[in-house]
């Protein structure tokens, strides 16, 4: 595969002709020109994700100090702990990533997008905080920040990400700049939902509200950056044909079912049949589930026979994680009207 260029920061011979802007080996002048977009979905997608602008700080956690102590069970806490520390690595390293992307899009409409989700995950960083220094000691928030060092699994968990990422910055070639964006969207879309549907079961069984609400605004956010990705993937397709060989797109379901197995591995250890409301099983079918949602979504057919629809059992976490559907707070009824727009619906 040929190598990828960086676009130049300044190009006074950069193409103005809409018709030439491509999202890759374009030739841009990085002009931020929001009346003449080649990518007309650009512009709902940023009007959203703008007004879903939300502080961390807006959501009491006053009850989830006295359950974190008192309510959960052990497993739920150490479930609890676990989680956090996945889920803060990565928005982290999704913070930190970004750029690289940007970096090589030459489309400078989606290269906004990447800019404002960029600056959301770095506040899905700070509520990670604050719910650690709200409920925890310090000693305790420094312990689960870095408990990926220690725990072999959950340093697996992030090596598969991570090391996709690292692999585009060694060899910056179009496949794996197209790898990157396919971790990007497994990760957006498959890999945060054990932990999603762990903090939904907590607050349906009266627990740790706060957080719940916390994860919900984060997920809120997910779901229109695993749409921005969809929509990168598509425009991808249709301008780079030679990335999407059938030998290229079986390399990219392959990764999409090492998500789905990487994220069924994580679920089975750290929840297991040990958390109330959850089992393994339910686990394990809404994975497979998500897996063929995310692979039907930038047409590359279903991953697993017997998984196609959504589980029975499970349609509480899409009804929790759905903004468009919740006038107040489903926990506490809080208002939730700050949130000046609706959500990007999760239904790729």
């Amino acid at each position: 595969m040929e190598k990828i260029q960086s676009k130049a920061l300044f190009n006074e011979f950069g193409d103005t002709e809409i018709t030439k802007k491509r999202m890759i080996n374009g030739n841009t002048t990085n002009l931020n020109d929001f009346n003449n977009m080649k990518y007309s979905w650009v512009s709902e997608w940023y009007r959203t994700a703008m007004n879903n602008f939300w502080i961390p700080e807006e959501i009491n956690l006053n009850q989830d100090i006295k359950d974190y102590r008192h309510a959960l069970s052990p497993e739920e806490k150490t479930a609890y702990d676990k989680i956090l520390s996945f889920l803060i690595f990565l928005d982290s390293i999704q913070t930190a990533n970004l750029p690289h992307i940007s970096d090589v899009i030459t489309a400078s409409e989606v290269n906004l997008c990447l800019t404002i989700q960029a600056f959301q995950e770095a506040i899905h960083s700070q509520s990670y905080s604050y719910m650690l220094d709200t409920i925890c000691s310090p000693a305790e928030r420094d312990q689960i920040l870095y408990q990926w060092k220690d725990d072999k699994i959950l340093l697996a968990r992030n090596k598969f990400i991570g090391d996709l990422y690292n692999d585009f910055l060694r060899e910056r070639t179009s496949f794996q700049f197209m790898k990157t964006v396919m971790a990007n969207y497994i990760l957006e879309g498959i890999y945060f939902y054990s932990g999603f549907m762990f903090f939904y079961n907590l607050g349906r069984n009266g627990k740790m509200s706060g957080s719940a609400q916390e994860i919900r605004y984060i997920n809120r956010d997910e779901n229109t950056h695993l749409w921005l990705f969809r929509q990168i993937v598509l425009e991808l397709k249709k301008e780079e044909p030679e990335l999407f060989t059938p030998e290229c797109i079986e390399v990219y379901k392959d990764m999409m079912r090492q998500g789905v197995e990487e994220e069924i591995k994580w679920g089975q250890y750290v929840l297991g049949d040990k958390i109330e409301g959850l089992s393994f099983e339910m686990v394990h079918d809404y994975i497979k589930y998500l897996g063929n949602l995310r692979s039907r979504g930038i047409g590359m057919g279903n991953l697993y026979e017997g998984y196609e629809e959504e589980p029975s059992s499970m349609q509480w976490v899409s009804y929790y994680s759905n903004s468009n559907m919740i006038k107040t707070d489903f926990f506490e009824a809080r208002s939730t009207a700050y949130a000046k727009s609706g959500a990007l619906v999760d239904d790729l």
